[in-house]
């Protein structure tokens, strides 16, 4: 399975994406995982200690120029396209209870979708990792998806696109929605986070009657004691785990 997982900031995205590849690992599937937001936490969802010190790919200055042959910085440089990333995947990742996670980083010179030799190594590794690796891979990504090529967006299997009651977060998961198909892919499910009531859920289904939602999570004050010890979420709150385990069930169909 091929999974990327997308939401506004702040509705807890690396959060579900933590419960997602502890639930694939119960299992003992072989997981990889992706940390492709460049506001990386996802090492820390996942209780790797001293996450703060792991250096993203995007800052590795000497990879980056000695695997695209050209100078970060450079302005009017020409870099390989297509630079060699199959043997980075093993080289760069931290393994973890049968995990193994890389971190990407962002591309901080130019605007959106610059071009540029970090942005061409990251898209190139990334499609990498979804098309050509045998074992199952979550992408923790930021909302507008800007790592995915079109290519490498069609050989996701789903892009799983979290969501909170709230007006902002449904405009940006009908932008996300969008986007995907923009990009080619067809299947788009949702899940609704931090439920307090009842009605947030109804509120959630009300202004989304057109989304397919995987299920849904309830707000808990476990999330923040996990973070505050920090632990994975996955170690408080196993209520979530489980609500996650039975979404998998319907992620395989």
């Amino acid at each position: 399975m091929k999974i990327a997982i997308s939401g506004k900031g702040g509705v807890g995205k690396t959060t579900f994406a933590s419960f997602l590849i502890k639930a694939l690992a119960d299992e003992s599937i072989k997981v990889l995982a992706i940390d492709a937001d460049p506001d990386a936490n996802l090492a820390q969802a996942l209780g790797i200690k001293n996450s703060d010190q792991i250096a993203p790919i995007s800052e590795m200055k000497q990879l980056i120029e000695e695997r695209t042959e050209a100078k970060v910085g450079g302005m009017g440089s020409f870099f390989k396209m297509n630079p060699k990333v199959n043997d980075l995947p093993d080289k760069l990742s931290i393994s973890i209870g049968g995990i193994k996670l890389m971190v990407m980083g962002g591309v901080k010179t130019g605007g959106a979708g610059c071009i540029c030799p970090e942005s061409a190594l990251l898209k190139h590794l990334i499609r990498h990792v979804v098309i050509a690796r045998n074992e199952a891979v979550v992408l923790d990504m930021e909302a507008g998806l800007e790592h995915m090529g079109r290519g490498t967006a069609i050989s996701v299997d789903r892009l799983v696109v979290v969501v909170e009651p709230g007006k902002r977060s449904i405009a940006t998961a009908r932008q996300i929605r969008k986007l995907a198909g923009d990009i080619g892919v067809r299947k788009v499910s949702f899940v609704g986070n931090k439920i307090r009531l009842e009605k947030d859920k109804a509120f959630l289904l009300e202004q989304m009657s057109d989304f397919d939602f995987l299920g849904f999570l309830p707000f808990t004050n476990a999330i923040m004691e996990a973070d505050l010890e920090g632990k994975a979420p996955f170690e408080k709150d196993k209520d979530g785990l489980n609500a996650v385990k039975e979404m998998l069930v319907k992620l395989r169909e």
